[in-house]
């Protein structure tokens, strides 16, 4: 995750900030909501790192094949991304 934890819960505290002054919501406990929001935002980002690491996995076990294939691993890497997100129907 790049995010570090104090982001995270910043970007939650100012989502309930501004829901609040906009009066789209009311809430009683407004620190337990933005444990709530930073919790689900750090899941949501851990979706993207797992994905990451398991294309890395299967990247690694065709590092052979890139390399004579003449493939930029960047490339190959965003294509079997992409491919498991469409797959899987995932929103990153």
């Amino acid at each position: 995750m790049r995010l570090t934890r104090e982001q995270v819960e910043l970007m939650a505290f100012h989502i309930i900030r501004t829901l609040l002054q906009e009066g789209k919501i009311e809430v009683d406990d407004r620190e337990g909501v933005i444990d709530r929001i930073a919790e689900a935002i750090t899941v949501e980002l851990q979706i993207e790192d797992r994905l990451n690491d398991e294309v890395r996995e299967i990247l690694n076990k065709h590092s052979d094949e890139i390399r004579t294939g003449n493939v930029e691993y960047q490339t190959m890497f965003k294509m079997v991304k992409d491919k498991l997100v469409r797959e899987r129907k995932l929103i990153l």
